[in-house]
């Protein structure tokens, strides 16, 4: 089983590692082909290298970032789920409140963000509220999604043999729906972190945003790609968690054509 899945990863990801080597290796080579000076474009041996030696300075900005990221993914997905539910459960509801919703997403967050520091200050709610904002309505849209697209004629057959609004929610609407919910949960695992550091470009002592900004200012071109990396490397790995649990909670899922099982 170990040496199929390593046979696996290594015949699915061949491919994009290529194009990735390719861009690095182009790119390494027209710096120094062209001699681009480093302010402008870094070389990838630069930034490397950056990233290795200048690691105490900003390892503490990536640990805040991910202490607010997932603090505020969390509290932004339990939204998602309660609206979502509360909005399935109450079609009166629904109806009042799912255009909102829809008109709430065309705000940007880059504007809403020096109102939320108005009334709330520089302290940490504000940033979560950002985060939350942006994390709750992939999770809310893709779970109502995932409720209406349950078989109806199981749903009757259920409601024929005597179950209740409960059990017909708890044993077929919400298991019909996971998939659709960690489809929206992959969603927000990325918006998550970049919600954490447009928060923490509004004003805050640490995390990937400040460092960005104060590498940005002082024209240290090779601080901003590290940063823009480990903003990467913080959506690959939520991401690949997200996935990892779904693997685990739906066994049941149907595979895709080229996979075995």
């Amino acid at each position: 089983m170990f040496y199929n899945s390593i046979k696996k990863i290594f015949i699915q990801g061949w491919l994009p590692f290529t194009v990735i080597t390719v861009i690095i290796i182009t790119w390494q080579l027209s710096s120094m082909f062209f001699s681009i000076p480093s302010w402008l474009l870094p070389a990838p041996s630069v930034i490397l290298e950056e990233a290795v030696t200048g690691f105490e300075a900003y390892i503490h900005h990536v640990i805040s970032t991910i202490n607010l990221t997932v603090i505020g993914f969390l509290i932004g997905i339990s939204v998602g789920l309660v609206v979502a539910v509360m909005l399935h459960l109450l079609p009166k509801l629904r109806e009042a409140f799912y255009p909102l919703m829809i008109l709430s997403q065309n705000i940007p967050i880059i504007v809403l963000a020096p109102l939320l520091v108005i009334w709330f200050g520089f302290g940490m709610l504000p940033k979560i509220i950002i985060i939350v904002l942006v994390c709750f309505f992939p999770v809310a849209i893709a779970t109502l999604d995932g409720f209406r697209q349950t078989s109806h004629e199981l749903i009757h057959y259920m409601q024929m043999a005597g179950a209740t609004k409960k059990q017909i929610f708890t044993k077929l609407e919400l298991p019909h729906a996971l998939p659709a919910i960690f489809s929206g949960l992959k969603i927000s695992a990325t918006y998550s972190v970049m919600g954490a550091v447009i928060s923490e470009w509004l004003g805050a002592n640490e995390g990937i945003g400040v460092y960005m900004t104060l590498a940005s200012s002082s024209f240290r071109t090779d601080r901003v790609f590290v940063a823009i990396l480990f903003i990467m490397v913080l959506c690959l790995v939520f991401f690949s968690i997200i996935i990892t649990l779904e693997k685990m909670l739906i066994k049941w899922q149907p595979r895709g054509k080229g996979e075995k099982r």
